[in-house]
């Protein structure tokens, strides 16, 4: 049989200790109880019946919580429980309900692995370094715009890095100050947006924090190569001792291809009587086949590569002799040599395809060919190189306006001015638009 007295300060207080815990029921709300542990500790509960189960809803420990604030608390939760909603179903939806970390490890396996994998490894980074640490321990659901702003106004600060070159001692690396990051703060709010919509899709929440976050803005870099600085390259890319790294960038030069393009080529994606290079979709960006006509100069080269490769070799660029099975992995320290030989500092390889591009508009070429040579899915990635195409219309509307400019005409004065040998007899320059 049950212990039920009136729930009071002081019998809460001097309630003793057995060796089992025990529980005494309040006599004005039905289902409130103190239990008394073995250890001493008090805590209020509210036991209650609903569909059939028997539960127990703990309230919280004594004496934080008093007699009155309990007696009130199970007021609210046995209106609940009469009006069908069961108090320990919604807890323990609650301890259920996804974190964070959970949303990200879903959204990696489910929707990142369908993507490019530089494309996926670097969401992962951005998810895993970035963001996660901010938001570790909370619920999908608690998170809200003003969450998604600071974390993205954390990342266009920028981070501080050690220094590239290893200290001669032991001690720790002195760090570069941080470098404003705006552009990756924008990539990271594309990716959130994503991240929260499938959320939405996997039920677990209802709306989407990340829909309006505050875009930085974003200078892009436009970087051309004059003519002359061609020229340097050319020649420092012949002279050379790498010619099979002196082979890719020189590839990058003519087909304005991106260098992740051309380091993936196979030989078997050229078709050198027509002149056609066919990327699959699995090395473009756009996940698309990308067929584009290449030079005569361009098919020169790929027929030199068959010659320096090893026989049966599929790699246009094989990586070295322990990776030939594998195209080449990188030629960042090739290409810094490059830069200080050609005298063309700063300058990268992926400015090249802007180089490429520059060369098209100024031969001639209209956007929407551009955009097809250069593999763009959407037109506005080709409106960058819209302001190159000035100089072509510039000449056009300076040719029209010297036919339709005004011209100047001569007209004498008036006969009696001339008799009296005045200066208004001689002629002067009336323009067309005064004499009407």
């Amino acid at each position: 049989m049950r212990n039920r007295e009136k729930l009071t300060e002081k019998l809460v207080r001097a309630a003793e200790t057995r060796p089992k815990a025990w529980q005494v029921f309040d006599t004005d709300v039905l289902g409130l109880s103190i239990c008394i542990y073995t250890s001493g500790s008090r805590s209020f509960m509210f036991d209650y019946r609903t569909a059939g189960r028997q539960r127990r809803f703990t309230i919280g420990r004594w004496p934080e919580w008093s007699v009155t604030a309990a007696r009130d608390r199970a007021k609210v939760l046995r209106r609940e429980v009469d009006s069908g909603i069961d108090p320990m179903a919604e807890r323990e939806d609650a301890r259920e309900a996804p974190r964070f970390p959970d949303l990200v490890e879903r959204y990696l396996r489910e929707h990142a692995a369908h993507l490019a994998p530089r494309n996926a490894a670097d969401q992962e980074s951005m998810l895993r370094k970035l963001i996660e640490p901010h938001w570790k321990h909370r619920l999908v659901t608690e998170i809200e715009a003003a969450d998604v702003e600071r974390v993205l106004n954390l990342i266009a600060q920028g981070r501080s890095r050690p220094a590239k070159k290893t200290p001669k001692t032991k001690r720790r690396e002195p760090l570069k100050p941080p470098k404003p990051t705006p552009i990756r703060a924008n990539r990271a709010g594309e990716m959130l947006r994503k991240v929260f919509n499938l959320a939405i899709a996997w039920k677990m929440r209802s709306d989407n924090p990340a829909l309006g976050f505050r875009r930085r803005m974003e200078v892009e870099r436009e970087r051309f190569l004059s003519m002359d600085e061609i020229a340097r390259l050319g020649d420092a890319l012949t002279a050379a001792e790498d010619q099979r790294a002196a082979a890719v960038v020189r590839m990058c030069m003519l087909t304005g291809a991106r260098l992740g393009e051309v380091r993936t080529c196979r030989f078997e994606h050229f078709d050198l009587e027509r002149a056609i290079w066919t990327k699959p979709a699995a090395n473009t960006k756009q996940r698309r086949v990308h067929r584009v006509p290449v030079s005569l100069d361009t098919v020169a080269l790929v027929r030199t590569r068959i010659d320096a490769v090893p026989p049966g070799c599929d790699w246009l660029f094989p990586g070295d002799v322990e990776d030939k099975d594998q195209p080449v992995q990188e030629i960042r320290r090739f290409w810094i040599d490059i830069q200080q030989q050609a005298e063309i500092p700063g300058v990268r390889i992926h400015d090249l395809r802007h180089t490429f591009a520059s060369l098209l508009v100024s031969g001639g070429a209209s956007l929407e060919m551009i955009g097809k040579l250069l593999g763009h899915s959407q037109s506005r990635t080709t409106q960058r190189y819209a302001h190159l195409m000035d100089s072509p219309l510039r000449a056009g509307v300076d040719a029209v306006a010297d036919m339709i400019r005004i011209r100047p005409r001569l007209v004498h004065s008036a006969p009696t001015a001339a008799a009296n040998g005045t200066d208004a007899a001689k002629p002067r320059r009336v323009s067309a638009a005064r004499l009407g």
